[in-house]
């Protein structure tokens, strides 16, 4: 696991850092080719560059975001981006996290990509990559 992403797995508290650990190893299992780090302070897996899928900690939980998750066309990445393809679920316990499920959608995450690595030299438009 990456050293930095270990470090804020550590801040977080008890039950916050079951469901971070969990979420880094049902990630890193799938996503074997992704660059891993802690970007904007945050967790985040890259394929090629391109930021795919990330955690952080908020209010409501722990935040699971896919950054091209609206076009998975899943019903429990309910937390849609307003301006972005960004779709998130929210975890406030390891038993909530479906390991198929996010298998599945760690999976789709290769396939339908939305290039965020571009996105400032395109002045804020997305284009599809996938």
């Amino acid at each position: 696991m990456n050293s930095a992403i270990q470090s804020y797995i550590d801040q977080q508290n008890p039950g916050d850092k079951e469901i971070c650990s969990q979420l880094v190893t049902i990630i890193d299992h799938e996503l074997t080719e992704a660059e891993s780090k802690v970007w904007h302070a945050h967790p985040v897996w890259f394929l090629d560059g391109n930021p795919i899928v990330g955690f952080s900690k908020q209010k409501a939980g722990i935040r699971l975001m896919f950054w091209s998750g609206i076009d998975f066309e899943e019903e429990a990445l309910n937390v849609k981006g307003q301006k972005f393809k960004d779709a998130s679920i929210f975890y406030n316990n390891v038993s909530e996290i479906e390991a198929k499920d996010l298998n599945r959608w760690l999976q789709k995450s290769r396939n339908i990509q939305w290039d965020y690595k571009n996105i400032v030299k395109r002045k804020g438009q997305l284009e599809r990559l996938k």
